[in-house]
């Protein structure tokens, strides 16, 4: 009888919703928007000014999946330093302006991949829509209009008393007509909160009265696990119903995490090719092994593995061979030993103290079978970076 392959699929899952219909936009050389796979960004943490350490950052986020990179201008001297960074940066970068609409014009000339601006917090920001978008035209470079609840125009917060979804949407539009007014349509939008309720309500609102790509954020999300969550819940909700067309995870963490955890959010809605993906029980009564331990060092062993390719660590005979045997590679535990399962087949049966070093032996026999296949690129499948 012939084993059934299960395991990983070789293409991404079909979205659970089509994509909301957008207008495309170019950010550097990454499509944002139209049929562009979602992308993921980051913000780097670095003085700007520091051209050095800001393109090392940059570069940590590259090696990471990072796709796009914002830098902060507040001053002068960040902007001077633009035009080296966006020269020498591997993806593209946004310049993020707050306050002075002089760096507007010098991240432009700068060749900056594209430039976000927070109308509510630039005085008379109104008044330089017109420069502002000769200039970005002439460059052919894209505006983000980003609406944030804790720097919304005092108009609308006397408007509407507080930072409400209808207020957030209401000034990213206002701001978008000023600039369809100069015929400027080369637009990406935010309107970010820091409930994610609220954020959710607001860019549903907004994807039905627009058609610009929309940029996701929950806006001061916090620490690492509290931001993850927010953000995996906030994000799952609109990208399950195909609104959003790049991302950015703000947590108080580096920003390296930011990325690990939107490119995993991607992954779990099969919006991306799904990487190295661990199953693990969460142990119980019935666990023979300490499944904690065996999970973490699997993982560890692993880290670094460039393949799409599902491990499954049990510690049961109840759902442990089951599921062992659904992934690519398992091991279904106890009594002090591990069946070890390749492509659904077990192969062997090994001492629990040889269980992580076998697992890792078999995936990297798996992964080099995969690129010689083809399955892979022939790109290095372990960063050792």
């Amino acid at each position: 009888m012939t084993a059934i392959q299960l395991g990983m699929p070789s293409v991404p899952a079909r979205p659970l919703t089509p994509r909301r219909k957008s207008r495309q936009i170019m950010v550097g050389n990454v499509a944002v928007g139209g049929d562009a796979p979602v992308s993921v960004q980051s913000m780097t943490t670095t003085l700007t000014s520091d051209v050095n350490a800001t393109l090392q950052q940059i570069a940590e986020l590259t090696a990471s999946g990072c796709q796009i990179v914002r830098v902060a201008v507040p001053s002068q001297d960040d902007a001077d330093a633009l035009p080296a960074i966006a020269r020498k940066s591997q993806i593209p970068v946004i310049a993020d302006i707050h306050f002075q609409p002089k760096y507007v014009f010098a991240a432009i000339d700068a060749g900056c991949a594209a430039v976000r601006v927070n109308p509510g917090n630039i005085k008379q920001f109104d008044d330089k829509i017109a420069e502002i978008a000769k200039a970005a035209s002439a460059a052919g470079t894209p505006i983000r209009i980003g609406v944030n609840a804790g720097s919304l125009d005092k108009r609308l917060l006397a408007k509407h008393g507080r930072a409400t979804p209808e207020a957030l949407v209401e000034s990213a539009l206002w701001e978008c007509s000023l600039f369809e007014e100069h015929d400027f349509r080369d637009i990406k939008i935010s309107v970010k909160h820091n409930d994610p309720v609220v954020m959710i309500e607001a860019y549903r609102l907004l994807a039905e009265r627009c058609d610009y790509p929309l940029h996701l954020g929950v806006t001061e999300a916090g620490p690492a696990f509290q931001g993850t969550i927010k953000s995996a819940v906030a994000f799952g909700a609109l990208l399950s119903q195909g609104i959003g067309d790049t991302i950015r995870v703000s947590l108080s963490a580096p920003p390296v995490e930011e990325i690990k955890v939107g490119n995993q959010i991607l992954e779990s809605l099969g919006l991306r090719q799904r990487g190295l993906e661990i199953v693990s029980c969460p142990s119980c009564g019935r666990a023979q092994v300490d499944v904690y331990k065996l999970a973490e060092e699997v993982t560890a062993g692993l880290d670094g593995l460039k393949v799409p390719l599902r491990v499954a660590v049990m510690g049961c005979v109840v759902n442990g061979p089951g599921e062992a045997r659904e992934a690519d590679l398992g091991v279904a535990s106890g009594n002090g030993k591990g069946q070890i399962f390749v492509k659904g087949e077990v192969i062997k049966t090994v001492p629990e103290s040889k269980i992580v070093e076998t697992l890792i032996d078999e995936a990297l026999k798996l992964a080099e079978q995969m690129q010689a296949d083809g399955v892979i690129s022939g790109e290095p499948i372990v960063d050792i970076a």
